[in-house]
């Protein structure tokens, strides 16, 4: 089910040779839409890492009215089509929308712009850092922070120097994870990018157009960088995740 299917893109990405393969991926616009995937999602990534974490732990170490309705939010990105999600953001910072009239007003544009790509990234990949460090959190016993508050620590200094080194394979892992599926993106970013080449064109909606095209040799050697990246990340989240249930 998985492999075949993976054969096949690299077979036919690699079809024309090894030249072939280069002159598709060197072509300005795929190199421009591959480097501006994976800035978009590294830059979410981070972002992801430090909200995720924060997130996690108001959850776990905090109760509060609505703690129940926030926790079923972070799911809901599981729950709805991408292309759901596109338009939400259409709907919230699109020219049309007030709040979007307000920003570019200001000089900032949001939708039909990168940092609509990024803002889609962030919404689609949001529960993947909360749920990988919420169990990690969990076992932890407070007792341990509060000791170090005890012996004169403040509160960011004990969540430093005791929390955070043993959520560190679970943020890490998380954080790969939201890379990984954020390289795949293509229903939100298609509804509020622009899809712009070598502006707001990423990897995935190019190797939608290549097919559209008539050119599947070239959207398959993007693919094929894709599913190489891809299966990259998960070999490190398999290493840290062994590194986590190893401590």
């Amino acid at each position: 089910m998985v492999a075949l299917p993976v054969a096949v893109v690299a077979r036919s990405g690699l079809s024309g040779g090894i030249d072939a393969f280069v002159r598709a991926l060197w072509h300005p616009v795929a190199r421009a839409a591959l480097l501006l995937t994976l800035e978009s999602a590294a830059v979410m990534a981070l972002v992801n890492a430090f909200m995720g974490t924060l997130t996690a732990y108001v959850l776990v170490r905090y109760r509060f009215p609505g703690r129940r309705l926030l926790n079923l939010l972070i799911d809901l990105p599981f729950a709805i089509p991408t292309l759901v999600a596109g338009l939400m953001l259409v709907v919230l910072l699109g020219p049309g929308a007030p709040l979007g009239r307000s920003l570019e007003s200001a000089g900032l544009r949001v939708v039909y712009a990168p940092a609509s790509i990024v803002l889609c990234l962030l919404f689609v990949t949001l529960p993947f850092v909360v749920r990988a460090v919420e169990p990690v959190l969990r076992e932890l016993d407070p007792a341990e922070e509060e000791a170090a508050r005890t012996l004169g620590a403040s509160d960011i200094t004990a969540f430093r120097r005791v929390v955070l080194p043993a959520l560190t394979p679970a943020i890490l892992s998380g954080a790969l994870l939201s890379f990984s599926r954020a390289l795949g993106e293509f229903g939100s970013i298609v509804v509020v990018a622009g899809n712009i080449p070598r502006r707001t064109l990423t990897a995935a909606v190019f190797v939608f157009g290549e097919v559209e095209s008539g050119n599947p040799q070239a959207a398959s050697a993007m693919a094929l960088v894709l599913i190489t990246i891809s299966f990259a990340v998960l070999v490190l989240v398999d290493a840290f995740s062994r590194k986590r249930v190893h401590a």
